[in-house]
């Protein structure tokens, strides 16, 4: 008996670790993710850009930091300068907003926008940086700031013939004195280009485009801060939403992956070990839930390691299949704010926070 999940050929054809977009973007395939240990490695973690992926001289970048909400005027900061403050490392991941989004055409049947994102537009690595809070303070923050809002250095977003300009998007003060990171490194190593070297934020549990990467400038205001990726994008939009959209997306909801490829091919009658990830930004997996015929019964995975917030839990459960043909794997999880996913998803027109339980199909041979 195997105690492998899968025969070598349900394996052989997609054994890459991303999946290209047309837009450029790379996504993690999640299969490459099976006994890769609990981190991302860097090679294999999504990369979404807007624009570019700028090349930057770190002996002359400085991050500025500006505006009404510091006491003494704008400050400048050069890498040595944020090296110099004491370090910490925080292991969270880091989800496109869109992420899951093909789900919304595959399984409900709905048109949306965008890049049509799998469930490979997320990972998780071990960030090592100063706390934005540290920075803010050695600036001059002043008690009445209410946003900040973090600038990168990628080029200026054209989108339908409209000028965005440069990715900015604005940060409640309460949320980026709390646990956000200004990192440096990524997996022990300094960040790569296409992950925002030489510095970016990690904004845990948000969406994805809150950390901001190869950031330039930081805005610190005592009024409300605004971009077109807090009002025009990154809100949702559609049937059911204000015409205004809802208010700015920030908490990414729970979700499950499993570790194989969407068609693989099992073997009847053999052991086989099913495995996955589970995340969610309202805290740590609480429980996950796994069926192996589409839904009629569920059985509890076990979780594999501790249970903690800003990362995803690990899970396995044995299987040995009876009966060939198709089936459909899914998995739901609950998380420790006590919510679980459901069978579908409102839809929003841009595809957003695809959270419902994803249909995986196999076949037993």
């Amino acid at each position: 008996m195997s105690d492998e999940l899968t025969d070598e050929a349900a394996y052989a054809w997609p054994r890459r670790g991303r999946l290209p977009h047309e837009d450029g973007d790379l996504e993690t395939r999640w299969e490459a993710l099976r006994g890769a240990g609990h981190h991302t490695p860097t090679k294999q973690f999504f990369v979404r850009t807007h624009t570019n992926v700028p090349r930057i001289d770190v002996s002359t970048w400085t991050l500025w930091l500006h505006g009404d909400g510091l006491r003494d005027g704008p400050v400048a900061m050069s890498y040595d300068d944020l090296l110099s403050f004491p370090q910490e490392d925080l292991t969270a991941f880091i989800e496109c907003a869109g992420n899951g989004r093909s789900y919304y055409t595959s399984q409900q049947n709905q048109r949306v926008e965008g890049t049509a994102w799998g469930l490979g537009a997320v990972g998780v690595a071990r960030w090592r940086g100063v706390r934005l809070s540290h920075v803010l303070e050695a600036a001059g923050i002043t008690a009445d700031a209410l946003d900040v809002m973090a600038r990168g250095l990628d080029d200026p977003y054209l989108k339908h013939g409209r000028d965005l300009g440069r990715v900015r998007r604005p940060l409640p003060v309460a949320k980026a004195v709390k646990d956000v990171l200004l990192a440096h490194e990524m997996n022990g190593e300094p960040l790569t280009p296409e992950h925002g070297y030489p510095m970016r934020l990690v904004v845990p549990d948000w969406v994805g485009i809150a950390s901001i990467k190869w950031i330039g400038d930081i805005e610190v205001s005592t009024g409300e801060l605004h971009s077109p990726w807090s009002t025009d994008l990154y809100r949702l939009f559609g049937l059911g939403h204000p015409a205004e959209g809802s208010a700015p997306l920030t908490t990414m909801p729970v979700k499950s992956a499993f570790e194989l490829p969407h068609g693989a091919r099992v073997t009847v009658g053999c052991d086989h070990l099913l495995t996955g990830r589970s995340w969610s930004g309202n805290g740590a997996i609480r429980r996950v839930e796994v069926s192996t015929d589409g839904g009629s019964t569920w059985t509890e995975a076990r979780i594999v390691g501790d249970r903690r917030p800003h990362t995803w839990a690990q899970w396995e459960l044995p299987w040995r299949p009876e009966r060939r043909g198709p089936t459909e794997l899914m998995a739901r999880a609950t998380d420790e704010s006590g919510v679980t996913q459901s069978k579908g998803q409102p839809h929003n027109t841009l595809g957003y926070q695809f959270a419902a339980i994803i249909r995986h199909p196999v076949t037993v041979i």
